[in-house]
């Protein structure tokens, strides 16, 4: 017998309304030139409109071209990249789903080679450059950054705020801010990188100041109908770093500031915390968030199941999952979990988009 499935009923922030929560989390493909989106980045992210999904992210993309995690990711920094970016909006739209970017700066884990490359620093004279941060220690085995000055640190919102408008210019549906995985907002409150001693530093206070910074700009500069999320690294998972209750505390703040939705990751700040990855382990955060900060919230990591994500939405855990690998083995995955769980209001599509 055919039921209703959580997984399945379509969700309104704002004005939008993604037609269900079975959403594409940002994946980064290295397989960008100057910044560009191409042909790659339209077949990567369009199987999965097709495939069903609610909403579509689109990879971590620098707000300026040194923001990038590599030379070859994509940028949402000028007129070119919009135009692409509006080519792929517009053929994931024509599947019924929504669509988001994910708004970057990788700070001191940036200018870095592809993965499959080694992931080593790439130099100057190689089409690399000098990296920025909240401090000068660098990352592992990276290049060191050059600690950004407090008024460096204030140009950054504006910058934010610029690729919020081209976002919109692109026809994104929905704006995250990348405040996760030991890129440079990371780097300001994780009390395990950050070690100034001006108002950015220090305090939880002054340690969040830039993002918050950052977030009432982009709300300023995004239109008031398109929903923002902020993705966060909940935890650190090592002593002495930030915790599920920092994260509560930060989620209430952007909340206020206009935040519809944190999308909740862990770790990244440090090369060698100790994570004891298994199914579903950031699940925990994205409840605790949701409880107590009282604001929506999705879950990312080792999803792979229909009943396993059902279940997450379900029982009140998260409002949505964020799938990536899984989608990368299956791209139609949302239409095979709802005939996993007999759900029968996947279809019709509903989508509404603000005009």
């Amino acid at each position: 017998m055919l039921g209703v499935s959580h997984l399945f009923e379509p969700i309104k922030l704002r004005d939008l309304t993604v037609r269900n929560r079975a959403w594409v989390s940002p994946m980064c493909q290295y397989s960008a030139t100057d910044g560009v989106p191409n042909d790659w980045h339209l077949v990567h992210l369009g199987q999965f409109a097709i495939g069903g999904a609610g909403l579509v992210i689109a990879e971590a993309s620098g707000v300026v071209p040194e923001g990038r995690i590599t030379p070859h990711d994509t940028g949402i920094y000028n007129d070119e990249q919009v135009a692409a970016w509006r080519r792929i909006n517009d053929f994931v739209h024509a599947q019924g789903a929504a669509t988001g970017i994910q708004l970057a700066h990788a700070g001191r884990k940036a200018s870095t080679g592809q993965p499959w490359a080694g992931g080593a620093s790439v130099d100057e004279s190689e089409g690399g450059w000098q990296t920025v941060s909240s401090t000068g220690n660098a990352f592992g085995d990276l290049a060191a950054p050059r600690a950004l000055t407090a008024e460096e640190v204030a140009e950054l919102p504006e910058k934010f705020a610029a690729a919020a408008r081209r976002a919109d210019e692109a026809d994104f549906d929905v704006v995250e801010l990348h405040f996760a995985h030991g890129y440079l907002a990371h780097q300001f409150y994780s009390p395990l990188v950050n070690d100034r001693t001006d108002s950015y530093g220090g305090a939880f206070e002054n340690r969040v100041r830039v993002l918050l910074e950052i977030t009432d700009a982009v709300r300023a500069a995004w239109p008031e109908g398109k929903p923002l999320f902020v993705r966060l690294s909940a935890t650190d998972w090592a002593e002495g770093g930030w915790t599920g209750d920092d994260s509560v505390r930060l989620s209430k703040l952007l909340a206020e500031r206009g935040v519809d939705l944190i999308d909740a990751s862990t770790g990244g700040a440090i090369p060698d915390a100790t994570i004891p990855v298994r199914s579903g382990y950031q699940v925990p955060f994205a409840r605790q968030i949701k409880l107590e900060a009282e604001v929506p919230t999705a879950s990312v990591g080792l999803i792979t199941a229909p009943e396993q994500a059902e279940e997450i939405v379900a029982s009140g855990s998260a409002d949505a999952v964020l799938l990536g690998r899984e989608l990368l083995r299956d791209p139609h995955w949302p239409l095979h979990a709802a005939d996993r769980l007999r759900a029968d209001n996947i279809w019709p599509v509903q989508y509404e988009r603000a005009r």
